[in-house]
C-alpha cells in the first residue's frame, strides 16, 4: 500500500505519521488551492485610501467630522494577528487619521482603542508590534492608545436591550465619539462566518453580558451554527447588537475591513456602513474562504496542536481550549465530514493551563469533573457566578488575563465536537487524564488512534489531513460542485 508521511504540530515540535496515500487528502490553506490574488504591496496604500474615501452606504470621513470632533478608532487585538509592515491596521489607521486631520480634527481629539473584548488586554510591547512604531510613538505616550475594559463600569454605556432582547453594554468613549471607526479583518471565522463588520463591534467593545447572549449553548448548539454560516442566529445577534448601538449613538460605525489571504495580505479593502458593506466584502472573501474541494466525504480528520496558537501560550495544552479547537475545525469543515466521523489530533497535553493568562480555566475545568456535570452544556449555569468573581476580573483588568466568562464561551463551543463526531482522539498526551476529562479518547501514537477508530469508520477510511492547521489562516471546506 502506498504511504505518505505527514507531520503535525505537537507542543514545540512535530509528530509524523504514515497515512494511506490513496485514501488521504492533505490540505494546506493557500497552497493546496491557491488564494485569490492579493493587492500588490506598492498599491496597498492607494487602494486602502480609495476605499476609505469612497465608503459604501455612508458619507466619507471628510463630511462626518470637523474641528472639535472627537474620533475613536477601534482596532483588533493581537489574537487577529497582523504584525507585518503592510498589515491592515498599519496601513489603514494612518490614512483615517490623515482624513480626520485634513477635515479639521485635532490630534489630541483622536483616541485608539484595542477591541480585546473578553480577551486579555494587550501589553505595551504587543500594541507596539500590531500598530507599528509611528502610530505607537505618536499616540501611546499621551495616553491616546488604550485597551477596552469590559469591567470598567465608569467607562461603559448601558443601552438596554435590542430588538432580540440582547443586553447591549458598550465602551462609553466609543458611544460618545462623534466618529467611531472600526478596523476589521474579513477572515473565515467559525463564529458567524467572518470576523470584522458587526461581529467586531458586538464582541470587541462590549460587556460579558452582551457576549453571553450569543456565546452560549442555546445559540451555538443550534442546527444553523454547524457547519459555519453567516446566516446563523449568532450572526443575526451580532448584527442586532451592533445596529442597536448605532441607533442609540444616532450614527453609523465607519467600518474599514480588509479581506485577507492566508498570509495576512489584503485581497480587497471595503469601507462604510456595515449593513451595506458586509455582504459585499463577504462576496469577495467567499472566493478564498469557501473552498469546494472534497470529491467524497471523509471518515477521519487529523491535525496537530502546537502549545501556542491564537488565544495564547497554553492553548494547545489547556484541555478546555483543546476541545474548543477541535470543535472549531468541525464547524469549519462539517460539510465534508461524514456523520460518524472521527477526529484525531496530537497534543502534548501536559496539564499546562497557563494560569497567569487564563486564571479561571483550571477552576472551571475542575468544576466540570464533579457535581453531576455529564456534558459541557451543564456548565453554562455557572457562567454568571464565575464572571462576577472579583479576583478573576481584577486579573483581567490589571494583569493581562482573560476574563473568567471566556472559559464558558469556549466550553459552549467545545461540546460541538462531541455532538458531531463519533470520537475524538488525543495523541501523545503527557498527562492523558486532562484530555479524558473533556471526553476525549487517548492513545500514545497516531497509529494506535487510527487502528482503534476502525470500530467507528471501518478499515479503509477516507482521511482529511490538515497540517499547519493553527499556523495558517483557515478556510471552510465544502464538497466539489
Amino acid at each position: 500500500m502506498n504511504k505518505i508521511n505527514v507531520s503535525f504540530e505537537y507542543g514545540q515540535g512535530m509528530l509524523s505519521v504514515d497515512l494511506p496515500g490513496e485514501r488521504t487528502d492533505v490540505f494546506v490553506p493557500g497552497e493546496t488551492v491557491p488564494d485569490p490574488d492579493y493587492i500588490p504591496f506598492n498599491l496597498i496604500e492607494e487602494k486602502t485610501r480609495e476605499s476609505i474615501r469612497n465608503p459604501i452606504g455612508m458619507e466619507p470621513i471628510s463630511k462626518l467630522v470637523l474641528e472639535g470632533s472627537k474620533v475613536v478608532i477601534v482596532f483588533p487585538d493581537r489574537v487577529k494577528g497582523g504584525e507585518h509592515a503592510t498589515a491592515h491596521r498599519k496601513v489603514s489607521i494612518p490614512i483615517i487619521i490623515e482624513e480626520c486631520v485634513q477635515a479639521g480634527v485635532k490630534k489630541k481629539d483622536i483616541k485608539l482603542i484595542c477591541s480585546n473584548g473578553l480577551h486579555r488586554k494587550n501589553t505595551k510591547a504587543e500594541i507596539r508590534r500590531i500598530l507599528g512604531e509611528n502610530l505607537f510613538n505618536g499616540y501611546w505616550w499621551t495616553g491616546q492608545i488604550i485597551n477596552h475594559d469590559s469591567e470598567d463600569y465608569d467607562n461603559l454605556a448601558d443601552l438596554g436591550t435590542d430588538e432580540q432582547n440582547n443586553p447591549v453594554i458598550m465602551n462609553k468613549e466609543v458611544y460618545e465619539a462623534d466618529l467611531a471607526v472600526c478596523i476589521g479583518h474579513t477572515l473565515g471565522n467559525p463564529y458567524g462566518g467572518y470576523s470584522g463588520g458587526y461581529k467586531h463591534s458586538a464582541t470587541g467593545i462590549t460587556h460579558w453580558k452582551s457576549i453571553a447572549s450569543h456565546h452560549i449553548p442555546d445559540v451555538m448548539h443550534r442546527d444553523d451554527f454547524t457547519p459555519v454560516s453567516s446566516r446563523s442566529l449568532m450572526r443575526r445577534k451580532f448584527d442586532s447588537i451592533s445596529m442597536h448601538m448605532e441607533k442609540k449613538m444616532d450614527k453609523k460605525f465607519f467600518m474599514c475591513d480588509a479581506v485577507l489571504d492566508t498570509k495576512g495580505r489584503q485581497i480587497a479593502v471595503f469601507s462604510g456602513y456595515a449593513k451595506k458593506m458586509q455582504p459585499v466584502s463577504w462576496e469577495i472573501a467567499d472566493k478564498r474562504t469557501n473552498v469546494k474541494y472534497a470529491k467524497e466525504k471523509y471518515d477521519i480528520m487529523i491535525f496537530g496542536m502546537p502549545q501556542f496558537f491564537h488565544y495564547g501560550n497554553g492553548m494547545g495544552t489547556n484541555p478546555i481550549f483543546m476541545m474548543q479547537a477541535v470543535s472549531a475545525q468541525i464547524i469549519r469543515h462539517k460539510r465534508v465530514m461524514k456523520d460518524n466521523c472521527v477526529v484525531v489530533f496530537s497534543s502534548i497535553c501536559n496539564g499546562y493551563f497557563h494560569d497567569e493568562e487564563f486564571p479561571s480555566y483550571r477552576e472551571t475545568y475542575e468544576l466540570f469533573l464533579k457535581d453531576y456535570h455529564y456534558q459541557l452544556p451543564d456548565m453554562a449555569e455557572h457562567g454568571e457566578h464565575f464572571a462576577m468573581m472579583k479576583h478573576y476580573t481584577d486579573q483581567y483588568r490589571f494583569n493581562y488575563a482573560y476574563h473568567p466568562y471566556h472559559a464558558f464561551s469556549m466550553m459552549s463551543c467545545g461540546h460541538l465536537a462531541e455532538k458531531h463526531t463519533s470520537a475524538v482522539y488525543c495523541v501523545g498526551a503527557y498527562e492523558p487524564g486532562f484530555a479524558r476529562g473533556m471526553g476525549m479518547k487517548t492513545r500514545a501514537t497516531f497509529e494506535e488512534a487510527l487502528k482503534d477508530a476502525e470500530k467507528y469508520v471501518g478499515k479503509n477510511p477516507k482521511i482529511l489531513a490538515l497540517p499547519r492547521t493553527f499556523k495558517t489562516a483557515s478556510v471552510h471546506l465544502d464538497m466539489m460542485g
